[in-house]
């Protein structure tokens, strides 16, 4: 069997080529603005009516003319699906223009659109940009998506197919507790991911070059100075070191925990609401949302059965007679003491087997699972993940 998936690369355009992805950049992104200026005129267009749309105005204007072709059609497909998943998704909302200094350029082409030849990139336009191979591609690719990050550098995304491994056959679980202190306890101390503090060993220089941005901001209005762009870029680098810091020990940890049991029962804890908490900081610093979704992505390409259990009532109840507490425990609280048969615990700990015995009932096929489409952010995209046992809230039992 084989799979989808995306292979990522960085790219070392020269001044040319990045001048030349720029102006395509300028071109998709004004098309962009034009589909949503046509929705909010009243119209509902589809990917068919932008097309003929675009045909007319290549006839035109010699300036879009200049472009490639492949790389405006997907930009407006891009648009015409992300309307119609706001159409299906209530609460989201419809697609908003892209402003110059908000978005970041991303370009996506088919194959009519692009080569790999001499090891290297070559787009419409003769744009070759070298690419920095740091694995071979498993087989060709179907399309790429060329984009910037915040520090100004340039990836080519590919689309490929590979070969499915399967996973080794094993007959573990475990369940998983989210924390700030610890960032994962496990109901094995073995598997626990602590908290490694990526961001607070570099705030302080991050604080010092934030500073060194405010003594060169210039009154609004006015273009920003290189001093500034240049502190800029330095803080910006040094958070996203942090950020990728935090996405390999994830990444690693997930591994372990996938190959290694067949049941994964993960609390299903959305760390949004503590951003406005006291501990915004420091669970900002624990990525709790990464090391989660790592491990479910993973999970499930294994073909591990993961399922995602509600935080309700899993600090309150005991993991060993399933008695649950009269009153909720103080964060302060860190151990957990059973009152009716007297087991003493990590609280943590505990809520982590009360989560994976929630688990174990194996009540997937009875009335009170739902088999629910879970959704994952991920690089400013929704990705949906079919198939997740999401188990009901544990108090309307």
């Amino acid at each position: 069997m084989e799979e989808v998936v995306r292979y990522t690369y960085r790219l070392r355009p020269c001044a040319t080529a990045r001048a030349a992805l720029l102006a395509e950049w300028g071109r998709c992104r004004w098309l962009w603005n034009e589909a949503v200026h046509q929705y909010r005129t009243g119209r509902r267009p589809t990917f068919g009516t932008l097309s003929k749309l675009l045909t007319e105005a290549r006839a035109r204007s010699s300036w879009l003319r200049e472009g490639s072709q492949v790389a405006q059609q997907q930009t407006l497909r891009t648009y015409a699906l992300a309307l119609q998943h706001s159409f299906r998704v209530k609460g989201r909302g419809r697609p908003r223009p892209k402003r110059r200094k908000d978005s970041l350029p991303s370009l996506e082409y088919t194959t009519r659109g692009f080569s790999v030849r001499d090891r290297r990139l070559r787009l419409p336009g003769g744009v070759t940009i070298p690419v920095v191979w740091s694995r071979e591609l498993p087989s060709d690719p179907t399309s790429v998506r060329v984009y910037q990050d915040c520090l100004g550098h340039w990836y080519a995304s590919f689309v490929v197919r590979r070969e499915i491994t399967p996973a080794p056959d094993v007959q573990g679980a475990i369940g998983v507790d989210w924390g700030v202190t610890t960032t994962a306890t496990t109901t094995d101390a073995a598997y626990d991911l602590p908290h490694h503090g990526h961001r607070k060993r570099c705030a302080a220089e991050l604080a010092k070059l934030q500073r060194r941005m405010a003594r060169r901001r210039r009154v609004k209005g006015a273009p920003p100075s290189n001093g500034y762009l240049r502190a800029k870029r330095q803080a910006a680098k040094l958070a996203k070191k942090a950020a990728r810091q935090n996405t390999h020990h994830a990444r690693v940890w997930a591994k372990k925990i996938v190959d290694n049991h067949a049941l994964i029962a993960v609390e299903d804890f959305k760390p949004t609401f503590l951003t406005k908490s006291r501990m915004a900081c420091k669970a900002a610093d624990a990525a709790i949302g990464t090391a989660k979704r790592e491990l479910v992505d993973r999970g499930m390409r294994a073909g591990r059965k993961v399922v995602l259990v509600p935080p309700a009532y899993t600090t309150m109840t005991c993991s060993q007679c399933g008695t649950r507490a009269k009153e909720r425990l103080g964060l302060g609280v860190r151990v957990f003491r059973c009152d009716t048969c007297g087991y003493t615990a990590c609280r943590d700990r505990n809520a982590a087997r009360t989560i994976l015995a929630t688990a174990e009932r194996d009540r997937a096929g009875a009335d009170d699972v739902r088999h629910a489409i879970t959704s994952f952010r991920e690089g400013g995209r929704v990705r949906s993940e079919p198939g997740i046992p999401r188990l009901p809230t544990m108090g309307k039992h």
